[in-house]
């Protein structure tokens, strides 16, 4: 549909957010009718989610401020199977504890996109997937799905084409995501599931099993792939994941990936990730050379701000300015500490950077350095056998590390 009556939908279409719906006449018409609920499910395999997720994050978002109900459902029970869409290989099993601990610490990011105080739910599917009894849900759920057309499914031949194992556990796992759907609708009055383009399967799944148990009519809505306008996946930086809890990715680091994206893709992002109106957009999207930099600036600083506060967006853009403009060295860039006697007599270049999170190993390290990537206090490192001691302070007392242009730390001894 090209053009929808519903507040929701439209604001979906005109920001990019839609790939698909299953019914979009009918999903229109009740969302236009009154308010409704949907959800969309997170697996709970680390400790936070990543910017992968941000994008059904932020349709939860638009739902509530649209006036329907969101729900952010946590896979506290499918957890511990895990997903394999779009994986080669299974997942290492987690434990209840681990669940728990990543549920716990990814629970504080949806208090910054949703109002739970004004609707928003949390759910969490092991309330009721951890009482299930198996042959009863066998009898009762599995026999609507047949293994021909669970093998039609991308996740299945994904694996099947590469010769790797899918085990049965993974097997059931589209069966346990349609019974959330179900679930959710008998607790809530949930009709409608959305999710990123590769959930397309499961969730159609589950408006079928809706249909042969409750005869109910559910919806489906996913999200196109995001990728860069040059065409790779989004979301990668050259240290791994970009990740949305804090203490996994500082506002600083978080503020610098958004402002590092490529030209091509300001608009669309800024559609995608901010609430800044359509017509403003517009006029950043078409600056062109160093003005564009301005559009950058304003699309991390209002996406930073969503996810971590005003002041860290603003703060985290005033260090930029001070370190790239100024070219001083900011108070406020990310500081990591160590005690004072890791530099008696010396410390490795290769330890520190590891240490303050430039890189994941000394091996990533030394291939930064072979490339002329890692510098120490704006000097190249040129050899990956570099000590630092007490004479690299600078009179702040600090040592600065640097990884390419953009990405700056302090390490400060204590």
């Amino acid at each position: 549909m090209s053009a929808y009556k519903s507040d929701f939908l439209h604001d979906l279409a005109e920001r990019g957010f839609i790939h698909q719906v299953s019914d979009a006449e009918g999903l229109d018409a009740k969302a236009t009718a009154g308010p409704i609920t949907a959800y969309v499910g997170f697996d709970a395999t680390a400790p936070s989610l990543h910017i992968g997720n941000l994008l059904t994050i932020m349709m939860l978002r638009w739902l509530q401020k649209s006036g329907h109900r969101p729900i952010a459902l946590m896979g506290g029970g499918t957890s511990k199977i895990g997903d394999p869409s779009g994986k080669d290989t299974t997942r290492a099993l987690l434990t209840d504890a681990q669940i728990e601990s990543n549920i716990a610490s990814i629970r504080s990011v949806f208090s910054r996109f949703l109002d739970f105080d004004a609707g928003a739910i949390m759910a969490n599917n092991a309330e009721w997937l951890d009482q299930l009894h198996y042959i009863p849900f066998l009898r009762d759920v599995g026999r609507h799905f047949t293994i021909n057309k669970m093998l039609t499914f991308d996740s299945v031949k994904l694996r099947l084409e590469r010769e790797q194992p899918l085990t049965f556990l993974e097997f059931n796992y589209m069966i346990l995501q349609a019974y959330d759907f179900v679930e959710l609708y008998k607790r809530h009055g949930c009709v409608l599931q959305m999710g990123g383009s590769d959930q397309w399967g499961n969730i159609v799944n589950g408006i079928d099993l809706g249909r042969r148990l409750l005869n109910v009519q559910l919806f489906a809505l996913t999200t196109p792939l995001l990728t860069t306008s040059s065409g790779s996946k989004m979301g990668k930086t050259e240290t791994g994941a970009v990740w949305l809890n804090a203490d996994l990715m500082r506002p600083y680091d978080y503020w610098q990936f958004w402002r590092n994206c490529e030209d091509g893709d300001v608009g669309r992002l800024l559609k995608l990730f901010t609430e800044l109106p359509l017509e403003e957009i517009a006029r950043l999207a078409r600056l062109k050379g160093q003005e564009l930099n301005e559009a950058k600036k304003i699309l991390a600083t209002e996406t930073t701000a969503l996810l971590h506060g005003r002041a860290a967006a603003e703060q985290a853009a005033e260090t930029a300015r001070r370190t790239f403009e100024e070219g001083a060295l900011a108070e406020t860039l990310p500081t990591v500490e160590i005690p004072s006697g890791k530099l008696q007599p010396v410390l490795s270049v290769l330890d520190a950077a590891v240490h303050v999170g430039l890189v994941s190993s000394k091996g990533e390290a030394r291939r930064q350095i072979k490339g002329g990537g890692l510098k120490v206090n704006d000097v190249t490192v040129a050899d990956e056998k570099m000590m630092l001691t007490p004479r690299d302070l600078t009179p702040e007392g600090v040592i600065k590390l640097s990884l390419g242009r953009k990405r700056h730390v302090l390490l400060r001894p204590v």
